[in-house]
């Protein structure tokens, strides 16, 4: 279930929104590649949590990430996916505001339910095309 989503403005880079959204963060910090620094790794280390981000670039290293944060991701990649190919997330268009805002929340709120129908049917939390089989 998605549990917090912020909207961000087009205008702002990534590592800015990060340290942002960030700020407020204790314990591990699950992003993806684009939000990986070594400053922002710093300042969330000294606040006592942890960010655990690709490296990005020439920085690449061989060392494999454990098994466990291998599940964590493939279930936000999925999720993302989701949210982009089934919700068109990425084409939430409005003329001001309040319309983005209420269609963005409408398509987070569907999810949630449609994730919560698939756990009430003994599904896989997210297999929403078995949902309509079943």
């Amino acid at each position: 279930m998605i549990l917090d989503g912020r909207l961000a403005p087009a205008n702002r880079s990534d590592l800015a929104m990060a340290e942002d959204v960030l700020s407020e963060v204790t314990g591990w910090a699950l992003a993806d590649r684009s939000y990986g620094s070594p400053r922002l790794a710093e300042q969330l280390a000294s606040q006592g949590s942890w960010l655990l981000a690709p490296p990005r670039g020439a920085r690449r290293s061989r060392q494999r990430l454990p098994p466990w944060l291998v599940g964590k991701r493939r279930r936000v990649e999925t999720v993302i996916g989701q949210l982009t190919g089934r919700y068109h997330l990425k084409r939430v268009w409005a003329r001001d505001g309040w319309h983005l805002w209420s269609r963005w929340q409408r398509k987070l709120l569907s999810h949630t339910i449609a994730v919560s129908l698939c756990q009430q049917t003994g599904l896989g939390s997210l297999r929403f095309a078995d949902l309509i089989t079943s």
